[in-house]
């Protein structure tokens, strides 16, 4: 049966060939058998794709792409077809390969590769979930061989996300998210014990992408148990489980956890898990008298009561679950009756509000659950309730070192002396379970957290400390705006002779360095623990570095010199941006899906390489229209300048970074201010002026 055509734009037809837009309009028009539209509009015409890659190899235009990229190129001429399903055990099995067998397995012919992955993949079978053994054939050698290429180059998590990514577009998923590494960390460092112990099996009846397990993994869980209603979910969560850590014993099963159990008898030492919000279809008439609704049927609405009770039935009695679940969960009225059991039962132990952007939706904050399974003890008579929700925003990266330390300590020390917990003003309480019986059972942590007294002459002063920094970024602000100034161009734009990223490396002008995520358990080297780490969103805000080393783990460790020039692997397609490291940057490390050019200074201009690499024109050759997308810079172009003319443009660049800079420095103070003396004027703390 033949494959339905892959239908591309011109503009993604440029980004596939690594030229501009123009250059695919002169093919168009200069050469007779580049194939017609065969799709779209006159205006907007589509081509097939499999013809304008055999027009492109026909003429030796082979474009030059990261293995990765490639992987994901072949994989859209597979649509309509369970492609990506098929190499998820392929790569399971190749992974555990040294990278000397996984090159000399893609150099064997196409047929001979075809049967080595069938034997490699039937003889893992029983390892993975849903997988019986696949019979490749010479037709899937190209597709193999790019998986192997991918392995090779970044790694079988690289490989994995770009697979999953495929299966579940194809599959439309709605809510298929991986939760951020940061986030899974803070979930998992929950389990801990009084006396440092973890809890030996973890389960995540939802498991998805399985990075809440693999964070169980890291923290000392031997026992990996997990369901997932995708069948790709499910098989991702096993590969990457077991790549990542080989030495515990995982088990991931497919199949819908509320509805087909498959862990029905399992009682585990914790749960972890962030499952699917608002699911209304999960079988509701048919599960009315289901043994795990000891706190009350859920309502049609309240699929997350659902997960709530499904965690808490297979927690052994003392377990502890940590959900994370939409704020609608704890105060909407179909489930005010489950939640005023789950309280009379002890089973509730903490609610925590997190800061919005953290996870999708990124516009809502989305709250922690802490879960206990009751045992023979009697239930303590308050909860933990915090509000994160205005430690940070979408503005600026989270402090997620910050924002751990701060959750955990008040965990930790309302976990020791519950009746004693001292109270941290506007951020944590223990809100006696009296208290909570209102009308509607509100379990959202604001409501509850008493705001404190303000002092009016405390205030006037840090009202008037904030004014006086905003007046000084305006300053700056309006010294960046004059500092702006160029001289008039010719009655034409110049042009100029171009060079690509890539033929700048190979004629030693600068060096091209690219990180993924270290999903290796081996320790960090001593002089690389304590530096900071500069982070993807780092470098497209603006801000100074905000990771932590034993979180945002790199491969290969490379510490930030200055003058380096900076790009994130994949960024929205509005928010791209490039970076040159600064005094205050050296010394850091580079965080995970980050691009280092290092130029030599003697022969280019960092500042002036940034400014082009931005150039609207590369990036519509670079990333086509797509608005998420996956930035290659070696085939970004420079022009050819000499030394002292780059050191110009160079000039121009930094001071449009300043201004950029100044302008958010000061939106940002103006923002602050505003929120501030509005808060206090409202509590009555200042006074508005007579007139």
């Amino acid at each position: 049966m033949s494959q339905p055509s892959v239908h591309v734009t011109a503009a993604e037809i440029a980004r596939f060939a690594g030229v501009t837009r123009a250059t695919v309009s002169n093919w168009r028009r200069r050469h007779p058998d580049f194939p017609g539209p065969v799709a779209g509009s006159e205006a907007s015409p589509l081509y097939d794709l499999t013809a304008v890659r055999a027009w492109l190899k026909s003429r030796g235009q082979t474009p030059t792409v990261t293995p990765i990229e490639e992987l994901r190129n072949l994989l859209r001429l597979r649509i309509g077809t369970p492609v990506a399903t098929r190499l998820l055990p392929f790569v399971y099995a190749t992974a555990r390969l040294d990278s000397a067998e996984q090159a000399k397995l893609a150099k064997l012919t196409d047929n001979d590769l075809a049967i080595a992955a069938t034997r490699a993949v039937t003889a893992h079978a029983a390892d993975l979930p849903v997988t019986q053994g696949e019979d490749f054939g010479p037709d899937d050698a190209e597709l193999l061989r790019a998986v192997l290429n991918g392995l090779l180059a970044e790694g079988g998590q690289a490989v994995l996300d770009v697979l999953a990514e495929r299966e579940l577009t194809d599959t439309h998923s709605i809510g298929a998210y991986r939760t951020p590494r940061p986030l899974a960390d803070l979930m998992a460092r929950f389990l801990h014990t009084d006396d440092g112990s973890y809890p030996a099996a973890v389960f995540d009846p939802a498991c998805g992408t399985g990075s809440l397990l693999e964070a169980a993994g890291r923290q000392g869980a031997m026992r990996l148990l997990g369901q997932d209603l995708l069948e790709v979910q499910a098989l991702r969560s096993a590969v990457r489980l077991k790549i990542a850590l080989s030495d515990r014993h995982t088990v991931i099963q497919s199949g819908d956890s509320i509805r087909a159990d498959a862990f029905a008898d399992l009682q585990a030492d914790a749960v972890l898990c962030s499952p699917p919000f608002a699911d209304r279809d999960r079988g509701h008439d048919t599960l009315i008298y289901d043994p795990r609704w000891t706190y009350g049927v859920p309502p049609r609405s309240e699929s997350e009561l659902a997960w709530v009770q499904h965690a808490l039935a297979h927690l052994a009695p003392g377990g502890y679950a940590v959900l994370l679940l939409p704020p609608g969960t704890g105060f909407r009225s179909p489930g005010r009756s489950i939640r005023t059991e789950l309280l009379k039962a002890g089973a509730l132990r903490a609610v925590i509000a997190l800061p919005p952007g953290i996870v999708v939706p990124l516009h809502i904050g989305l709250h922690l659950w802490v879960l206990r399974r009751p045992d023979q003890n009697p239930p303590t008579d308050s909860i933990l309730m915090m509000d994160l929700s205005r430690q940070s925003d979408r503005r600026e990266t989270i402090d997620w070192t910050s924002l751990t330390d701060t959750v955990l300590a008040s965990w930790h020390s309302y976990l020791s002396d519950p009746a004693h917990f001292e109270p941290v003003p506007e951020l944590a309480r223990a809100v006696p379970v009296v208290e909570l019986f209102g009308d509607n059972v509100d379990l959202t942590p604001v409501r509850h957290l008493h705001r404190t007294k303000l002092d009016p002459a405390e205030v006037s002063r840090q009202a008037r400390a904030l004014l006086e920094q905003l007046h000084r970024s305006l300053d700056d602000f309006s010294a960046a705006i004059d500092a702006q100034s160029w001289a008039d161009g010719e009655t034409e734009s110049k042009t100029w002779r171009t060079a690509t990223v890539s033929d700048l490396a190979k004629g030693g002008m600068l060096t091209i360095r690219r990180t993924v995520r270290d999903t290796s358990d081996t320790p960090l080297p001593e002089e690389h623990r304590t530096r900071p780490v500069l982070r993807s969103r780092d470098v497209a805000t603006g801000s100074r570095a905000t990771g932590a080393a034993d979180e945002d783990r790199a491969a290969p460790p490379i510490v930030v010199e200055t003058g380096d020039v900076l790009l994130p692997r994949v960024a929205a397609r509005d928010q791209i941006a490039c970076r040159v490291a600064d005094e205050d940057d050296a010394g850091c490390l580079l965080g995970p899906n980050l691009t280092v050019l290092r130029v030599d200074p003697a022969r280019i201009d960092p500042w002036f390489l940034a400014g082009f690499l931005l150039s609207e024109e590369n990036l519509v050759a670079a990333t086509g229209l797509r608005q998420d997308v996956s930035l290659e810079p070696s085939k970004l172009k420079v022009p050819l300048l000499p030394l002292r003319e780059q050191h110009r443009y160079g000039r121009a660049f930094h001071n449009l970074h300043w201004l950029e800079h100044a302008a958010r420095k000061a939106r940002n103070l103006a923002f602050d201010t505003t929120r501030t003396i509005s808060d206090v004027l409202s509590r009555g703390a200042l006074a508005p002026p007579d007139s």
